[in-house]
């Protein structure tokens, strides 16, 4: 016993840090932290940066094959971007909280760093392995750079609370002081290269990165690569962004187009997502843009506001654990949705017979991401909208679909979109006609798509329920056999909606107040409420 005691205490320590977002080099406070303690004793550490790859996730996880594409590329870019530093990256099969023991005494480790997470089940797994550390003394420490602004100081600044509407949560964070970005490390010396281990030394290959094949197991759901993950796809993708700078300070997010055929919009959100960008990177670049430009955009429309609703809903979800529920959501106004399980499966596979909303639905699986306001429109479509079902439905399929899936991102929009927290405008309902037609009036959207629709006229393929059963013969498309007929009426189901989200909200006022309201009015032609009632609906706005 005392010679392994010994033997232990002569061994090189080991610096870990633990990639989980975050995956890349550039402005990551932990990563660095760990680079420049090794540099002080170079004889002394050993370096391994290390990413968690727990199997069974990959059968009951409800991921994608697009998404986890995204994130076997990254990690792929992510080695590659080490090995350039004399690192790389050590990929561990299994749980943490099973795992982290065995390496603390495996490779005698003395400290522990990570990048903050605000989500519960991060939470928790984080508590879990922060007490292991301490009963192996091992040092840990966390650093905040997912967002631009760490979510508990702007609370602090709130009185402890999260701010609830853009404007208060705006006002909060122009007083706070902006974290530096942080460079890349500087490549490692050699002497910290670690020795192999003992697993190594069975299997070279046991910590590499994991192949296509190993992460993708329905490879057959796997769309063209549009969007390819990791860092230096990422950094190539925001030069091209801003290259044109008029374009970036005249930004307004409501004027770029849910449906052109090819992205108006940076689709940067996928690179924030995974940390193989740094939003703080990214908001620095931006304001020395807007610098340039005096006359520019504003939030919330600007790309800069974009950036700013991440933080927004990534602040409200740290002070509430129940943020993608409505059940037990400090937030979300409790409502009565539907179960219709064969509405709920045409909306999510584009078979609902609304063609612009069956095109952004098949866009989204096939590609894992759609414009922010086509997210707009079929949200409302599911929930509030048409189809009266609940917002969690939505959330857990753009959960699967997405590549920038994001915990608390997804939850804010769905709660938002079904005007069930932040928006209480519930009477602007988005038409599933209407509004695709105005920046696609010919329908080109639709016929890449749902190329059933193709030869339909640009004067019916929104509605081609109003061609006659000789003219769908011609085009080659007969409503009912080759393409759904619409499942429901939106002109008739979207006002009775109304009226229900109505009498929704007067049960949620009444609960909170204790008080009893009398029924509001409805303009029965539009479906919209009465001038009295909406004044009283504002004023629920300002309660919240």
């Amino acid at each position: 016993m005392s010679i392994e005691i010994e033997s232990k205490s002569t061994q090189r320590r080991t610096l870990v840090h633990w990639f989980r977002k975050g995956l890349r080099v550039h402005d990551n406070p932990a990563l660095l932290q760990v680079f420049d303690v090794a540099r002080t004793a170079p004889h002394k550490y050993s370096v391994r940066p290390i990413f968690l790859l727990d199997p069974g996730i990959l059968d009951w996880l409800q991921v994608g094959a697009n998404r986890w594409r995204f994130l076997q590329q990254s990690l792929s870019d992510l080695d590659n971007q080490l090995r350039e530093l004399n690192s790389r990256l050590y990929v561990v099969r299994g749980k943490p909280v099973e795992l982290f023991p065995k390496l603390f005494e495996r490779w005698n480790v003395e400290l522990l760093t990570y990048e903050s997470d605000i989500e519960p089940y991060a939470v928790q797994r984080d508590a879990a392995v922060q007490k292991l550390a301490a009963v192996h003394q091992v040092h840990v420490d966390t650093h905040c750079s997912h967002t631009i602004y760490n979510p508990e100081v702007v609370m602090a600044r709130n009185l402890g609370k999260a701010p609830i509407t853009y404007q208060k949560f705006l006002g909060i964070v122009d007083q706070l002081k902006l974290p530096k970005v942080r460079e890349k490390p500087e490549k490692l010396p050699e002497e910290v290269q670690p020795s192999e281990d003992a697993l190594e030394l069975a299997d070279a290959s046991v910590y590499d990165c994991p192949t296509l094949e190993q992460l993708v197991k329905r490879p057959d759901e796997l769309g063209d690569n549009k969007f390819p993950g990791g860092e230096t796809e990422a950094l190539r993708r925001l030069e091209a962004s801003l290259r044109d700078e008029q374009w970036v300070a005249s930004f307004e997010k409501p004027k770029t187009s849910p449906n052109s055929l090819e992205p108006s919009t940076t689709v940067l959100s996928p690179y924030l997502k995974f940390g193989c960008l740094s939003a703080r990177l990214l908001y620095e670049r931006l304001k020395g843009i807007l610098a340039r430009h005096p006359k520019h955009s504003k939030p919330p429309v600007s790309l800069v506001g974009q950036l700013l609703w991440r933080e927004f809903y990534y602040t409200a979800a740290a002070a509430e654990p129940n943020f993608d529920r409505m059940l037990g959501n400090a937030y979300c106004i409790q409502i009565a949705w539907n179960e219709q399980p064969d509405h709920l499966a045409a909306w999510t596979h584009g078979r609902t017979g609304y063609p612009f909303i069956d095109a952004i639905m098949r866009q989204l699986r096939q590609e894992g991401w759609i414009h922010h306001l086509a997210r707009h429109a079929v949200a409302c479509f599911l929930t509030r909208g048409d189809l009266w079902i609940s917002w969690e439905e939505g959330q857990r399929v753009f959960e699967q679909l997405l590549l920038d899936q994001d915990w608390a991102l997804n939850a804010g929009n769905w709660m938002w979109l079904s005007a069930s927290a932040f928006f209480y405008q519930y009477f602007r309902v988005y038409s599933p006609v209407a509004f695709g037609k105005k920046t696609d009036p010919t329908g080109a959207y639709i016929r890449k798509y749902v190329p059933e629709l193709e030869k339909y006229p640009a004067n019916c393929i929104f509605e081609p329920w109003k061609a006659t059963l000789s003219a769908q013969r011609e085009y080659g498309c007969v409503l009912g056999k080759d393409y759904p007929h619409r499942i429901v009426n939106h002109d008739i189901v979207h006002k009775e909606n109304i009226k229900r989200m109505t009498a929704a909200y007067k049960v949620n006022r009444e609960v909170r107040t204790g008080k009893q309201e009398p029924d509001e009015e409805l303009d029965e032609p539009t479906g919209k409420r009465k001038a009295s009632s909406i004044k009283s609906g504002r004023a629920a706005k300002r309660r919240r």
